[in-house]
């Protein structure tokens, strides 16, 4: 989906400077606004196959990386190979990700984030509130609090 699509230019130049400001408060100076957002359906499945070799992390980590630093696509086979194996997950890797089963439990995991609100990535849940998208640490406090958590004395 293009984001030009949906917002206009002086919407878009704002979420980009957002994005780079936010971005800079973790060290990352080299954040790539992307024109897009991705089909990330296959990436995810891709994730669940880290998961069970036991490298999700790594995984997670390169995607990410490779996402808004590198400026890799995440719809593409050559660029997830690419993501695959720097993560250390198996050569059919990429391959394993395209089986069925893979795909149905990402929409199983898509249907019950939909059913309790979740509608997009990353979102985080304290108890029966969250929220979606990157936050600063105010809002997780704010959400923390919201959810019941006291602060330490």
């Amino acid at each position: 989906m293009r984001l030009d699509e949906y917002f206009p230019p002086e919407r878009l130049r704002g979420m980009a400077e957002y994005m780079k400001n936010f971005a800079a408060q973790f060290g990352i100076d080299d954040f790539r606004q992307r024109d897009r957002i991705p089909n990330t359906r296959r990436a995810l499945a891709l994730a669940e196959v880290a998961r069970e070799e036991g490298k999700l992390e790594p995984y997670r980590q390169r995607a990410m990386h490779a996402h808004w630093r590198d400026g890799l696509d995440l719809e593409n086979d050559g660029d997830l190979h690419t993501i695959a194996r720097d993560a250390g997950l198996s050569e059919d890797a990429v391959e394993k990700s395209k089986d069925v089963t893979y795909l149905r439990r990402i929409e199983g995991i898509r249907d019950e984030a939909n059913a309790i609100g979740v509608e997009g990535i990353p979102t985080f849940v304290i108890g029966r509130f969250g929220f979606s998208g990157a936050q600063t640490y105010d809002a997780f406090v704010r959400l923390a609090e919201k959810a019941g958590a006291r602060k330490r004395s």
